[in-house]
């Protein structure tokens, strides 16, 4: 300003006084001025140049955190580029400045940059959260906005990330701000962040249609939102999605005849800069989903020790790590040496049910022989015989369910689709047998210890704890119906000779033999079990007194005709005896009925000694003299 009134006032004395001497001088000065003003509106424009630069750089910044962010979320999809359109479309629209519009361009973005401190199980959790959960989440706004105070945007995003759940009526969250108390900035971005946030599917919900997500607005309208908002959001909408698509972002199917024709050319140029970014999402989006998928499998495992829900998990977690046709899980049996497939999802799982394979029999008797995944063999090595001609399947993979070297089964999904699974489905699939075979193993010694608990170990029968559980269940049958049953006690007459004479070897085989033979002679609804030593009861149900009997002396003849070879010539035998009670009639509690059972059963016994005195001591004798001949009983008592 001063050189320009030092100017002025040298041409106002060479106007006067017609000086040349002036006019040169004034020639000068004008040159000096043009190079001053020429060389401050180059450093102008670069310093504007800088800070377009730095307005820039800040915003990629926010974008490619932004990004990282959303991919980090399982349930969304391009979400925060979408809310930034809405959002500085809107801003626009409500004639904000050029500062407030920078702040929705990056408020957009950076809005849940605090759930960098929410736990992922908590941000992708598979349901609603609970209270405490939900608390642990609202800290997103709170810790976002601490986090951008050490960034110098050059407009104002902290409100923005702060304040974006607050609530027109003052129900929001963190501040409890009402109305215009709320910035506009943060009051748009709830509008738009709540619309796009409901139209993507949830996994216990569906995403809502674009008709249903305007109508939820319309709802909150006043309360929830600013209402002035929500109406200019609705009435431009349209030409959002057609910003939308012309970017070529991945968006909610909108309504029919919504978008209007748009430029390909420009949206083929729009889909080539976004295609590198989304390559780093799809690849973060997929570092968190399995990680995720991982954790969920982990946590999933350790909810159930039952054998059948333990394998039902694993198929449905396979699931979510690798695609398939068909999944089996087989079991493998030591002693019978051979895997049963004991679940099996998909294509074909009526054929392959309960299919048989042998370690070293087909690609997955080869993993488990080998103790080792196979994902390069031919599918149909699994399949023999008529079985190749209906199954059919381009690839494979099978892997070992291991435990501490002990082989528990194999795993193996089969696809018509893949040419093959990749190393990446390979480690994926390791990790998911690793964590299910410690699953497993679990589950299959909690069956085992359960099964031991409730099973005589020598007969295999059920013991007296099972008995007491099932004489429960038939009594409330019985309460319930008017349906009467019997209690059956069942006592070997001599064991305790076999014992002595031949040892407890023989007295355990006998006891085996004992209860096959008992057991074969009832219904395959009766329940027979090992009560103590040589005693068994049977529970048989709705037996008239003539069927009693006939059951009676069906068992006797059984047993009566039974021998058990020693050596050489030497046979062992036992007899029977058998007392019956009805329940009602001879009392309703599990002791009162094999009290009563038990009397009957002496009964029989004694009145049968009464009636054949000499053949018992002809028994006796021959039995005292065991080196000359078998041990025999005759009696059936």
């Amino acid at each position: 300003m001063e050189l320009t009134n030092i100017a002025a006032a040298v041409v106002y004395i060479a106007v006067s006084k017609n000086d040349a001497t002036y006019v040169l001088l004034i020639a000068g000065l004008a040159a000096a001025i043009y190079l001053i003003y020429r060389t401050s509106f180059e450093r102008l424009e670069v310093k504007t140049r800088e800070a377009e630069a730095l307005g820039r750089l800040h915003l990629a910044t926010a974008e490619a955190l932004a990004t990282a962010i959303d991919a980090k979320d399982q349930t969304t999809h391009g979400h925060v580029r979408r809310v930034q359109i809405y959002a500085a479309g809107l801003g626009t629209v409500l004639g904000l400045s050029a500062a407030e519009i920078g702040a929705l361009n990056a408020g957009a973005l950076l809005h849940d940059v605090g759930n960098l401190a929410v736990p992922p199980h908590i941000l992708n959790k598979p349901g609603r959260l609970s209270s405490a959960e939900f608390e642990r989440m609202k800290i997103h706004t709170t810790v976002g906005a601490l986090l951008l105070t050490r960034v110098e945007f050059p407009y104002p995003v902290i409100p923005i990330v702060r304040h974006h759940h607050e609530q027109w009526n003052g129900l929001g969250y963190p501040d409890g701000l009402r109305g215009e108390q709320i910035p506009i900035t943060a009051r748009i971005i709830a509008v738009v962040d709540c619309f796009d946030s409901v139209r993507e599917d949830r996994p216990f919900r569906r995403g809502m249609t674009r008709d249903e997500a305007i109508a939820l607005l319309l709802r909150g309208s006043g309360t929830h939102f600013d209402p002035q908002v929500v109406d200019l959001f609705i009435k431009h909408l349209p030409a959002f999605e057609v910003e939308i698509a012309a970017r070529g972002l991945p968006q909610q199917l909108p309504a029919a005849n919504v978008l209007e024709p748009f430029n390909l050319v420009e949206v083929d140029m729009a889909q080539t800069r976004e295609r590198g970014c989304y390559m780093a999402y799809d690849q973060i989006k997929n570092a968190h989903r399995e990680v995720y998928a991982l954790y969920e499998i982990a946590r999933t495992f350790g909810s159930s020790l039952n054998v059948d829900d333990t394998l039902a998990v694993l198929v449905d977690k396979v699931g979510h790590v690798v695609s398939f046709d068909t999944c089996a899980v087989y079991l493998y049996d030591e002693e019978q040496g051979y895997a049963t497939a004991a679940h099996v999802v998909g294509k074909n799982a009526t054929l392959m049910k309960s299919k048989c394979i042998a370690p070293g029999e087909g690609v997955t008797g080869f993993a488990m022989a080998n103790r080792s995944a196979v994902n390069q063999l031919q599918p149909s090595l699994d399949f023999a015989g008529r079985d190749s001609e209906r199954i059919k399947y381009r690839s494979m993979a099978s892997l070992p369910l291991v435990k501490d070297e002990l082989l528990l089964g194999a795993l193996s999904v089969y696809s018509t689709e893949l040419d093959q699974y990749t190393d990446d489905h390979m480690r994926l699939l390791e990790t998911v047998t690793k964590l299910a075979s410690d699953a497993l193993a679990n589950s299959m010694q909690h069956a085992e210890a359960e099964s031991n608990a409730l099973t005589d170990v020598l007969t295999g029968l059920p013991n007296a704890r099972y008995l007491a559980q099932r004489f429960a269940e038939e009594a409330a049958r019985a309460r319930r119906t008017g349906r009467t049953f019997q209690v059956v006690m069942l006592d070997l007459d001599d064991f305790k000779i076999v014992n002595d004479t031949f040892g407890h070897r023989v007295g355990d085989k006998m006891l085996r033999e004992m209860a096959r033979i008992i057991h074969a002679q009832l219904r395959e609804y009766d329940f027979l079990a090992r009560y103590a030593g040589d005693e068994f009861v049977a529970v048989v149900q709705e037996l008239a007194g003539s069927q009693v009997e006939e059951l009676r002396t069906r068992i006797e003849n059984a047993v009566s005709q039974f021998s058990l070879h020693v050596r050489a010539d030497r046979h062992a035998r036992v007899g029977i005896s058998i007392g019956t009670a009805t329940y009602g009639n001879d009392g309703e509690t599990l002791d009162h009925l094999l009290i009563a059972a038990d009397q009957a059963m002496y009964k029989v016994k004694s009145a049968r000694k009464l009636e054949q005195p000499t053949e018992n001591s002809i028994r006796s004798e021959k039995v005292s003299d065991l080196d000359q001949e078998n041990l025999a009983s005759t009696s059936v008592n």
